[in-house]
Protein backbone atom coordinates (compact mmCIF):
# COMPACT_ATOMS: atom_id res chain seq x y z
CA UNK A 1 0.00 0.00 0.00
CA UNK A 2 1.31 3.57 -0.51
CA UNK A 3 1.50 6.11 2.37
CA UNK A 4 -1.43 8.00 1.15
CA UNK A 5 -3.35 4.43 1.26
CA UNK A 6 -1.89 3.76 4.47
CA UNK A 7 -3.05 6.93 5.43
CA UNK A 8 -6.26 6.71 4.76
CA UNK A 9 -6.96 3.29 5.93
CA UNK A 10 -5.48 4.30 9.35
CA UNK A 11 -7.94 7.30 9.53
CA UNK A 12 -10.96 5.12 9.31
CA UNK A 13 -9.49 2.58 11.30
CA UNK A 14 -9.21 5.13 14.24
CA UNK A 15 -12.74 6.42 14.04
CA UNK A 16 -14.23 3.06 13.87
CA UNK A 17 -12.17 2.07 16.84
CA UNK A 18 -13.33 4.90 18.67
CA UNK A 19 -16.83 5.06 17.39
CA UNK A 20 -17.84 1.80 18.04
CA UNK A 21 -17.67 2.10 21.72
CA UNK A 22 -21.60 2.46 22.59
CA UNK A 23 -24.51 1.55 20.73
CA UNK A 24 -24.42 4.35 18.37
CA UNK A 25 -20.96 2.67 16.01
CA UNK A 26 -21.28 5.42 13.68
CA UNK A 27 -21.30 8.51 15.33
CA UNK A 28 -18.32 9.68 18.00
CA UNK A 29 -20.03 10.92 21.11
CA UNK A 30 -17.70 14.06 23.21
CA UNK A 31 -16.93 10.76 25.19
CA UNK A 32 -15.10 8.60 22.67
CA UNK A 33 -13.92 11.84 21.03
CA UNK A 34 -12.37 13.12 23.84
CA UNK A 35 -10.54 9.66 24.78
CA UNK A 36 -9.60 10.01 21.16
CA UNK A 37 -7.78 13.05 21.27
CA UNK A 38 -6.53 12.23 24.54
CA UNK A 39 -5.22 9.08 23.40
CA UNK A 40 -4.54 9.67 19.41
CA UNK A 41 -2.90 12.83 20.05
CA UNK A 42 -0.07 12.34 22.73
CA UNK A 43 2.98 12.89 20.78
CA UNK A 44 4.81 15.94 22.07
CA UNK A 45 6.15 16.68 18.60
CA UNK A 46 2.83 16.80 17.16
CA UNK A 47 1.45 18.82 19.85
CA UNK A 48 4.02 20.98 19.25
CA UNK A 49 3.35 21.31 15.31
CA UNK A 50 -0.63 22.00 15.84
CA UNK A 51 -1.30 25.56 17.85
CA UNK A 52 -3.82 24.70 20.40
CA UNK A 53 -5.95 27.76 19.14
CA UNK A 54 -6.20 25.78 15.78
CA UNK A 55 -7.06 22.62 18.29
CA UNK A 56 -9.59 24.94 19.33
CA UNK A 57 -11.01 26.07 16.25
CA UNK A 58 -11.58 22.40 14.72
CA UNK A 59 -13.50 21.65 18.00
CA UNK A 60 -15.91 24.38 17.63
CA UNK A 61 -16.44 23.79 14.22
CA UNK A 62 -16.81 20.43 14.04
CA UNK A 63 -21.00 19.18 14.76
CA UNK A 64 -21.90 20.68 11.49
CA UNK A 65 -25.46 19.19 11.88
CA UNK A 66 -25.42 20.15 15.57
CA UNK A 67 -26.64 16.30 16.75
CA UNK A 68 -23.86 16.54 19.42
CA UNK A 69 -22.45 13.56 17.92
CA UNK A 70 -19.58 13.77 15.18
CA UNK A 71 -19.91 11.88 12.27
CA UNK A 72 -17.00 10.51 10.00
CA UNK A 73 -17.66 13.10 7.28
CA UNK A 74 -17.47 15.42 10.21
CA UNK A 75 -14.42 13.87 11.65
CA UNK A 76 -12.22 13.72 8.50
CA UNK A 77 -13.08 17.42 8.22
CA UNK A 78 -11.22 17.53 11.78
CA UNK A 79 -9.12 16.04 10.71
CA UNK A 80 -8.11 17.71 7.53
CA UNK A 81 -8.25 21.13 9.58
CA UNK A 82 -5.50 19.34 12.35
CA UNK A 83 -3.38 18.63 8.96
CA UNK A 84 -3.19 22.22 7.48
CA UNK A 85 -2.61 23.43 10.93
CA UNK A 86 0.28 20.72 11.28
CA UNK A 87 1.85 21.82 7.69
CA UNK A 88 1.59 25.73 8.98
CA UNK A 89 3.79 24.83 11.63
CA UNK A 90 6.13 22.56 10.13
CA UNK A 91 6.78 25.41 7.53
CA UNK A 92 7.01 28.42 9.06
CA UNK A 93 10.38 30.41 8.68
CA UNK A 94 10.49 28.16 5.24
CA UNK A 95 10.18 31.53 2.82
CA UNK A 96 6.44 31.03 1.45
CA UNK A 97 6.83 34.67 0.07
CA UNK A 98 4.82 36.55 2.49
CA UNK A 99 1.80 34.87 0.36
CA UNK A 100 -0.98 34.38 2.90
CA UNK A 101 -2.87 30.60 3.25
CA UNK A 102 -6.08 30.65 0.56
CA UNK A 103 -9.03 30.53 2.22
CA UNK A 104 -10.53 27.50 2.47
Amino acid sequence: MSRLEKAIVSMVEVFEGYATKDDKNRQLSVTELAELMKKELASPEFHGKVEPAVLQEAMTNLDKNHDGEINFREFSMFLATLARGYYRASNKGKGNKGKPDKPE
